[in-house]
């Protein structure tokens, strides 16, 4: 992967990664205006999966090339972080919603919260029809798709013969539709990276991929495709099974965003090199931007609520959304510094662990 391509796809990132907070801050009534930009953050949730696809297939063709390796550092970067985050989030909304309760209606589940802690620890909340909150934190959701697309992507890789077929096949029914439906976008990132003759386009359809994307996406974005795949699916299987899809609802029009949100990626890496002299002089802010990515998206929600409760302003000020934004991206810098950022000690631990247990037999090469 070139540099330039590199600090793209980090800017990517940063960006959607924004865009989801923006998306939340807008419907958390901490501003009664509705904001810029505030209707993007599924589709940023489906950027996240294609570009996680096409990252964790180039890492496995360059560091991570073991199943120790892959898992040390696969387990390291969720856990270092939704270990605090699932953790934390019960205490933030109880004590949120005892200072402002208004910031709390019908935004938040505490009810059997041993369960919604082993589920989301074991991402096992969305599993078939199960929908299960974990705690205030909607956008935990995505992850409990995207770890079990790492396990099939490692058990693909790094199995062979009928114990690969078994234990896939066996994943897949555990999961059930919902996160397998949703599967194939993760699986495109992987294609994009893998596929050689993408890899060799010409430059003038480099260009013409990258430059239609951004008009086709502000097209998907203006007649509401979202939402009309959500209507139009559930005009085909019904409104009980529609309402069991829950975040898989937007499937329909979620594949031709991925299409998009491809062409954007296939084009930009053939063309990258022109966009050095841009990009190369701002690769360390977008390298720490990044950096903080996960940190922020994972906290954002229930740090939203909780200083929305602790300053309990007016949301038809700016002041007030001003203090709220401040304090959840300041917070959610401080906790990704003493998680995520200190994930090599877990991932060291892990390496260690995994390497004094027997290696299983991963079956036959086919």
């Amino acid at each position: 992967m070139n540099k330039e391509f590199s600090i793209y796809l980090d800017l990517t990132r940063f960006v959607a990664a924004l865009l989801v907070v923006i998306y939340h801050s807008n419907v958390r009534l901490i501003i009664a205006d509705k904001l810029p930009l505030s209707t993007h953050g599924h589709a940023a949730v489906i950027v996240f999966f294609v570009l996680s696809g096409y990252v964790i297939s180039h890492m496995t063709t360059t560091r991570e090339t073991t199943p120790i390796t892959y898992w040390a550092s696969r387990l390291s970067r969720f856990y270092s972080l939704t270990i605090p985050t699932v953790l934390l989030c019960p205490l933030l909304d109880t004590c949120g919603e005892s200072l402002a309760p208004q910031f709390y209606a019908d935004r938040t589940t505490h009810g059997l919260a041993w369960l919604r802690i082993i589920t989301s620890l074991t991402y096992l909340n969305e599993i078939w029809t199960v929908s299960i909150m974990s705690f205030s934190n909607v956008p935990y959701w995505s992850l409990c798709y995207e770890m079990w697309y790492y396990v099939l992507f490692a058990i693909t890789t790094f199995m062979r013969g009928k114990a690969r077929l078994a234990l896939g096949i066996s994943v897949a029914a555990l999961l059930g539709p919902k996160i397998m439906l949703l599967a194939p976008i993760w699986l495109l990132g992987v294609v994009l990276h893998r596929h050689p003759t993408l890899a060799r386009l010409p430059q003038w359809l480099g260009w013409a991929l990258f430059l239609a994307s951004w008009p086709l996406y502000g097209l998907f974005q203006r007649y509401g495709m979202t939402e009309y795949g959500s209507q139009l699916l559930l005009r085909l299987i019904g409104e009980q099974w529609h309402q069991q899809m829950t975040f898989s609802k937007f499937l329909l029009t979620d594949y031709l965003l991925a299409l998009i949100i491809a062409a954007n990626f296939i084009g930009f890496r053939t063309v990258a090199h022109r966009f050095a002299a841009l990009l190369r002089p701002s690769e360390n802010i977008v390298r720490w931007l990044a950096g903080y990515t996960f940190s922020l998206y994972i906290l954002h929600q229930p740090l939203l609520q909780f200083y929305a409760a602790v300053f309990d302003g007016d949301p038809r000020g700016r002041l007030f959304y001003a203090q709220v934004m401040l304090a959840t991206l300041l917070n959610s810098v401080i906790i990704g510094h003493f998680t995520e950022h200190k994930r090599h000690h877990l991932r060291r631990l892990l390496t260690t662990l995994m390497q004094t247990r027997t290696p299983l037999r991963t079956g036959s090469p086919t």
